[in-house]
């Protein structure tokens, strides 16, 4: 595995604030993701991917590692989080890195249309910025913010460029991290 991009401790503060707006009902997310756009969702987080699920809702391509808040996540979300139906991708990723396996795994699970549960073996919080450069334009990434609810980025021109603009301040190949993502 080798990691690609590590994100440095003088850019950890550009990941307070919410990328979009946060909604602490999926129901009322979902409803509003269709209405910035008709294409796939993505989520990041195993809390946010129960809650869509219990909607009803299978994302195109979901990022999980077993874990919310650095614990283990308890047996309702495991369990309802295994009885997806969706492919399974296995992918290594260690804590405040992006791999390049994350990335391969995201541009190919986009590229065969989902359903695709990513499980990550270290941490998936990071795969929001490369979902949304990767992601068409019109999808959703969705995300958890710890204590506050599942934030939803409409993948635009403006999230896009934000989003590219933070993994370009990050360290290590920007370049081949891009390349990937953009196939």
């Amino acid at each position: 595995m080798s990691t690609l991009l590590r994100l440095p401790d003088d850019l950890r503060e550009a990941f307070k604030e919410p990328m979009g707006r946060v909604y602490t009902d999926p129901a009322n997310l979902l409803r509003d993701a269709k209405t910035s756009g008709d294409g796939p969702v993505v989520t990041v987080g195993d809390v946010v991917t129960y809650h869509l699920h219990k909607t009803d809702h299978e994302p195109a391509v979901a990022f999980i590692d077993g874990k919310t808040e650095r614990e283990a996540v308890n047996d309702e979300v495991g369990a309802t989080l295994a009885e997806s139906d969706a492919e399974r991708v296995n992918v290594e990723n260690p804590p405040a890195t992006l791999s390049e396996a994350l990335l391969r795994a995201l541009r190919e699970s986009l590229d065969d249309g989902g359903p695709t549960v990513v499980f990550v073996d270290g941490e998936e919080d990071l795969a929001t910025l490369p979902a949304i450069v990767a992601a068409p334009l019109g999808a959703s990434v969705v995300y958890g913010q710890p204590g506050q609810g599942m934030v939803h980025v409409p993948v635009t021109e403006e999230s896009r460029a934000e989003a590219r603009d933070l993994l370009a301040r990050m360290e290590g190949d920007v370049d081949a991290a891009l390349a990937i993502l953009e196939g």
